[in-house]
């Protein structure tokens, strides 16, 4: 399978990427090269990685609990203090095997540890292939603010290895289809039509490549999200103020990214359609094909005022304006609209009716 070339590193797909993976440690002289694993990739995804390591290297494993509540400044320290008990040094390579939290939070230490370390990314969920794979977003969130902290930073590489995702159950599945489904909107109406069809893992697997590819080609037009790159948090205004709430409210189950962002979705494809000239007809479209994978959330009027507070802290705001990117139509966006307040309600009324 082809690789995408991205700025400065490539994606690398299924045996292509440990190819690459055994050229590229033969070729540099790491001093040590460094694991980061969860509780899960380290029984259910490290044994196969290992195994396919061609060569005898001086490997150390460091673990970290999974979990959105783990991606901490706190966890943070926790594995720059493994790596310096260690004896990682500025030659030193730090493998991330995880999810989108695992790599986010990996690329951040290892972007940080003695000014900058080399790091890999080994995506281990759907959601992390085809969102986390591509664009060097690297960081943390600030207690229940998501990704308040952090760097744009590449990796070394991206190895994507749809074997891992046997290790997921459904639920872990449709939340990273959100994000596939979005690259749809946002960008390609045949492919949004083309992923409505899907009735299966092993469907989905044929589409990872596609998905990577499209982010790719909107990060390489605007690596640090001045302009165009804005295009990839369609649904994530909402989306991230929702996952937030819910993650920090313990009478709340907590939701999946992917979870939170189809909620963010259809939410703004409502202020798209009020707003940006989105077709209604188009607009029920996105409603009812999200609803169909994803089960309706109930919100209280307290839950929807609280939601709306934390949009202030969103990455995307300036000079005291909420930015959103809303919908013109399937494929099609406009970036940096400001909502008036009364529309967020409508928003959530939408949603729920």
């Amino acid at each position: 399978m082809q690789s995408i070339v991205s700025d400065s590193y490539s994606v690398h797909f299924e045996s292509n990427a440990f190819e690459a993976l055994n050229s590229h440690l033969s070729s540099h002289n790491y001093s040590t090269i460094f694991i980061l694993v969860d509780e899960n990739t380290h029984e259910l995804c490290l044994p196969q990685f290992m195994s396919e390591i061609a060569g005898d290297y001086n490997f150390e494993i460091i673990e970290i609990e999974s979990g959105e509540a783990n991606k901490t400044i706190e966890t943070c320290v926790g594995v720059w203090e493994a790596l310096s008990e260690l004896g990682a040094d500025r030659k030193s390579l730090l493998i991330n095997l995880g999810g989108g939290v695992l790599t986010d939070l990996g690329g951040f230490v290892a972007s940080t540890f003695k000014r900058g370390i080399k790091f890999i990314n080994v995506p281990t969920t759907l959601l992390s292939m085809v969102d986390a794979s591509v664009g060097g977003k690297t960081g943390v969130d600030l207690g229940p603010l998501k990704n308040q902290i952090g760097v744009i930073n590449q990796p070394e590489m991206v190895l994507i290895v749809s074997d891992f995702l046997e290790s997921l159950n459904e639920r872990q599945i449709t939340s990273g289809f959100a994000e596939m489904l979005k690259h749809g909107l946002i960008r390609n109406a045949d492919y949004w039509e083309s992923l409505k069809q899907v009735s299966s893992l092993y469907e989905l697997r044929d589409h990872i490549l596609p998905s990577v590819a499209l982010k790719n080609d909107i990060v390489l037009q605007d690596p640090t999200e001045q302009n165009i790159r804005k295009e990839l948090n369609y649904g994530h205004t909402l989306g991230h103020a929702i996952e937030s709430y819910f993650l920090e409210n313990e009478n709340k189950e907590t939701l999946l990214h992917g979870e939170a962002i189809a909620i963010g979705m259809i939410t703004e494809g409502y202020l798209s359609y009020k707003l940006t000239g989105l077709p209604l007809s188009q607009l029920e479209d996105i409603k009812s094909t999200f609803l169909k994978y994803y089960e309706k959330v109930s919100f209280t009027a307290k839950d929807i005022d609280a939601i709306l507070e934390l949009l202030k802290y969103d990455k995307k705001n300036s000079h005291g304006n909420i930015n959103f990117v809303l919908l013109k139509g399937i494929g099609e966006t406009q970036i940096d609209v400001t909502i008036s307040p009364e529309l967020f309600q409508e928003a959530f009324a939408y949603y729920m009716e």
